[in-house]
């Protein structure tokens, strides 16, 4: 399960094609290209499984060849970012 980093710590800023996103926590700046803002997004309302996310987006974006895996290693660079929290499994 993965969510998105608390919003306080987060200053997302769309600019034109790409997005800024401020993560407060490391003082660091990210430039950010689709699909990391929908995964935010996504992850801001609720935690949510791989699979789960890849539901999401799939229906908001009509993803017809979604990759599991490919989203999982999304996922972890946005966890070793700060961007993202992996939560324990209980």
């Amino acid at each position: 399960m993965y969510r998105a980093a608390a919003p306080a710590t987060l200053r997302i800023v769309p600019l034109d094609a790409l997005t800024l996103v401020y993560h407060r926590s490391s003082g660091i700046t990210h430039i950010v290209d689709t699909p990391v803002p929908e995964i935010l997004e996504a992850l801001a309302d609720a935690p949510l499984g791989v699979d789960g996310l890849l539901a999401r987006l799939g229906t908001a974006f009509d993803l017809v060849d979604a990759d599991p895996l490919a989203l999982a290693v999304r996922l972890d660079e946005l966890v070793a970012a700060g961007l993202v929290e992996r939560l324990c499994a209980m």
